[in-house]
């Protein structure tokens, strides 16, 4: 049993899929672990670290995956990768299929089986495995650190001989995992928070954070989320109220943190042009959705700009990629809790159970063909 490990292509994602730790727990059960060189780097890891813990170090890509049976990326493996693969090798990444049916296609094609860790349906067993939280948690907190490196000016209340430095006040719009651990991290600096979200059961959890809880609270906003826990797409009407409470809120804020994703769906624009317009110079916004169209009217993925009132929009793309050693660790036990589930421990051979709600819900290719509900035409 082979289970590689590569170095991730894309010169902004600095995470890695495997720490030596997990490479320890895997050769534990029996596996060969290949790491291609430099594979760590990024994230604090050298190779001859995971050389320590008995992994095998590589010099290419393909001579990591050329009889690997298990292939654990970051990112959705390229073509290239892919061709070096053997027929019903597996693949495990966090695979963003969506809107990308042709490269999907293409990975079917090659025999891969392919698992989108980002489909780990939300329940109990799963939570260990749960990729979007595990980073989510993290872009929360690293959306309020960019945020403070941006603004200029000290988060808590400050009271000095000279004079008393008033606290800054921040606003989060979604209070899923990011949102909240940016509301608790605003708090821990000493902010004054507010956040809002769609989901009744948010106040709750807002609340229980000591932020204040802003929403237009009628009925439709009792029935905004659905049995598995996600946000609905809210009316026309809802949306206009909601804007407008939100419009006149925004307008006291320095900082506002914008974090809502709806899967398989363009980011909901929440912050239009005039919303910004109307905060004061020096403020500043954090766009955590820029790379699915933006929740903040003017955002750039990859850009922090600035707009003639002296209003600066934050667009960093993979936020949590930016603590990329954190980020690692955190995904590296994901995809160990997963994959350790397809492991028949006691022949130490892969065995994936096709009846395992986990494996039903997250393969997403196999003998060729697209077999994930969500993309069959």
């Amino acid at each position: 049993m082979k289970i590689a490990v590569l170095k991730e292509p894309d010169p902004e994602e600095g995470r890695v899929a495997i720490t030596p730790e997990t490479a320890k727990r895997f050769i534990g059960l029996g596996a060969t672990v290949l790491v291609e060189t430099g594979a760590g780097l990024r994230s604090l890891i050298l190779d001859f670290d995971y050389s320590m813990v008995g992994a095998v170090v590589t010099e290419t890509a393909a001579d990591a995956v050329r009889e690997a049976d298990v292939v654990l990326t970051v990112r959705r493996p390229s073509q290239d990768v892919l061709a070096h693969l053997k027929t019903g090798a597996l693949a495990i990444a966090m695979m963003d299929p969506y809107g990308d049916d042709a490269a999907i296609k293409a990975m079917a094609d090659t025999g891969v089986t392919a698992f989108a860790m980002e489909f780990m349906p939300r329940i109990t067993r799963a939570q260990v495995m749960d990729v979007l939280s595990s980073q989510a948690n993290l872009a929360g907190y690293q959306a309020v650190i960019d945020a403070a490196y941006e603004y200029g000016r000290a988060f808590p209340m400050m009271m000095t001989a000279a004079g008393t430095v008033p606290a800054a006040r921040v606003f989060v719009m979604g209070a899923g995992v990011a949102g909240l651990q940016a509301i608790a991290t605003a708090r821990r600096l000493g902010a004054v928070v507010t956040a809002t979200d769609v989901r009744p059961a948010a106040k709750e959890q807002v609340e229980s954070l000591g932020a204040k809880f802003v929403a237009v609270e009628d009925e439709e906003f009792k029935q905004a989320e659905t049995a598995a826990g996600y946000a609905k797409p809210m009316s026309a009407e809802y949306q206009a109220k909601q804007a407008a409470l939100v419009a006149e809120h925004i307008k006291k804020q320095d900082i506002v943190i914008t974090t809502a994703l709806i899967p398989g769906r363009p980011a909901p624009r929440l912050v239009s042009a005039d919303m910004v317009k109307s905060m004061k110079p020096g403020s500043v916004l954090v766009d955590l959705a820029v790379e699915r169209g933006g929740n903040v009217e003017g955002s750039k993925p990859g850009e922090v700009t600035t707009t003639p009132e002296g209003i600066r929009i934050v667009g960093h793309r993979n936020v949590a990629g930016r603590i990329a050693a954190t980020a690692s660790q955190l995904y590296a036990k994901n995809l160990f809790a997963f994959v350790e589930t397809l492991i028949d421990k006691k022949e130490k051979v892969l065995a994936v159970n096709w009846d395992d709600e986990l494996v039903k819900a997250t393969a997403l290719t196999r003998d060729g063909a697209v077999i994930h509900p969500a993309f069959l035409n």
